[in-house]
């Protein structure tokens, strides 16, 4: 088995893969259940991400969870502010729990690639390590959609383990899965190139709390869809 140090235990994607990626994206997640909210459950950076989001959003905005998991922090942190929480996610497990744990969101399992999202829908979307098993060609197809689900001035945060890799086998949580990525140079050049800002970007290492587990590098991307003039 291959391993990338950049990507020793990387977070997987839940959102969108074709065929087969799909299925095994689900069955990954699947197994992991509430082990995977447990072992990220701590990111600062994360929560921090969500701070400033809240600060950015009128009452009762309409927000795209990509990859939404157990729906913990995302999720049950939006809905309890009041927003319209829409989260995808190709996990039976995943979509069970977080139905579960946060009420007052939707979930439904789905990919993302076949879910119609209307130009100018969401005034937020959040993408968290949502997209390391998909392609690159897949990622910059799902930015770019994504972008458009933008509202003029809508929001977007992005994050990822950022590394120049591509199709390669990692273990993550002790399964194996095949990851892809950008250098987040390359990253930021996507976004933009979807008609998105990045307003700034954070970068962070981060253990999760799982046996076994190395500090893995972070970045957190927020963005911005350009407004009308």
């Amino acid at each position: 088995m291959r391993r990338c140090p950049a990507l020793h235990t990387a977070t997987g994607g839940r959102a969108l893969a074709d065929g087969d990626q799909g299925q095994r994206a689900a069955a990954v997640f699947d197994v992991l259940g509430p082990v995977y909210e447990k072992a990220f459950a701590h990111s600062e950076a994360h929560l921090a991400s969500l701070e400033w989001l809240l600060g950015r959003l009128a009452p009762g905005s309409r927000v795209l969870d990509v990859g939404s998991g157990t729906g913990r922090p995302t999720a049950s942190t939006l809905a309890a502010a009041g927003h319209d929480v829409l989260g995808i996610d190709v996990s039976p497990v995943m979509v069970e729990l977080a139905t579960r744990q946060v009420p007052d969101a939707t979930f439904r399992r789905a990919d993302i690639a076949e879910v119609p999202l209307g130009d100018g829908s969401f005034d937020a979307v959040c993408v968290y390590f949502s997209l390391l098993q998909m392609s690159r060609e897949q990622q910059s197809g799902l930015i770019r959609r994504l972008a458009r689900g933008l509202r003029p001035g809508g929001s977007l945060l992005l994050a990822t383990v950022p590394a120049d890799v591509e199709d390669v086998e990692v273990v993550f949580m002790g399964q194996p899965v095949r990851a892809t990525s950008f250098a987040t140079e390359d990253l930021v050049s996507l976004v933009n190139r979807a008609g998105l800002e990045v307003e700034s970007e954070h970068h962070t290492m981060f253990t999760p709390a799982h046996p076994g587990a190395v500090a893995e590098p972070h970045v957190f991307l927020y963005c911005r869809q350009e407004p009308t003039a």
